[in-house]
């Protein structure tokens, strides 16, 4: 493992059991290998059934690892108990796709953005200082801490949800889709607060998507996933621009243009790929 690596999955192979009878699992990860440097984002992309959230699981110790390692500055974590996890909280959190349903609708925000501080240890008064800090980094106004998630635009909430996982200064974040639910304006100004606060904070991110635009926009490196498998993986200005694989590809022509005859090109385009390049599902 390179000194200059915080994450390393190495060769992770994930499997669930199916009903029946001798039937085989089903491999949902297939030997992938991937790492994020210190300060670094990497983006993960793929279509829905790719795997990529999967891996984002295993990584935040939610899915069965079967085979492989994943080594968090040097320590495989990949097998470690709850409370070891818990440990781990401090340094690697999560930001989930739907902000409102990761949100307690009960509870107000200062108390949602003060749990985990409570539960690291800190007083009262370090906890509320430490929220109001967090309210203003992502840009929300101090009276947010007594209102409910429910008070708040979807773009808001996830900014509320941003502040969460900041709580504990963490280093690494998993970022599963996080502005896909999100309309377009809302989606720029959420990815502008991710790289404003990496840039604060030096915090990395595995960074989810289906978007080869979200994740040009905010990856230093991307890895492409297809069927369990990272087809093609490199600096992201190379991977979206001019990508080599033929999945890779149609991922690109799948984006959407304004112009209905470049639309209507991109679209001839992609069927001739799928065409030389048919879906073949690893059995």
């Amino acid at each position: 493992m390179s000194p200059k690596t915080l994450l390393e999955v190495e060769n992770l192979v994930v499997e669930y059991p199916r009903k029946g009878f001798r039937v085989a699992p089903f491999r949902a990860l297939r030997g992938v290998s991937v790492d994020v440097g210190p300060g670094e984002t990497l983006g993960l992309v793929g279509e829905s059934g790719s795997g990529k959230t999967t891996l984002g699981r295993a990584v935040l110790g939610l899915a069965p690892v079967t085979k492989g390692g994943i080594l968090f500055e040097g320590r495989d974590v990949s097998l470690s108990s709850r409370k070891e996890r818990r440990a781990l909280s401090r340094d690697i959190q999560v930001v989930f796709q739907d902000p409102y349903t990761s949100l307690n609708p009960a509870m107000k925000i200062g108390d949602i953005l003060a749990e985990p501080l409570y539960v690291q240890g800190q007083s009262p008064a370090a906890a509320r200082a430490r929220v109001n800090e967090l309210l203003d980094q992502v840009a929300l106004p101090a009276d947010a801490i007594h209102r409910l998630p429910r008070e708040f635009s979807g773009g808001q909430r996830q900014r509320i949800a941003i502040a969460r996982a900041l709580a504990l200064s963490p280093k690494l974040i998993v970022c599963d889709e996080p502005v896909s639910a999100l309309d377009l304006s809302t989606q720029a100004r959420v990815l502008d607060l991710f790289l404003q606060i990496q840039q604060d904070t030096g915090v990395a991110y595995l960074f989810i998507s289906h978007d080869l635009d979200v994740v040009r926009h905010i990856s230093h490196r991307v890895a492409v996933m297809y069927h369990g498998e990272i087809v093609e993986q490199g600096p992201a200005e190379q991977v979206t621009r001019a990508p080599q694989h033929p999945y890779t590809q149609r991922l690109l022509l799948a984006s959407p243009v304004p112009d209905p005859d470049r639309q209507a090109a991109r679209r001839d385009a992609r069927k001739a790929l799928r065409a030389s390049w048919p879906d073949a599902v690893p059995v």
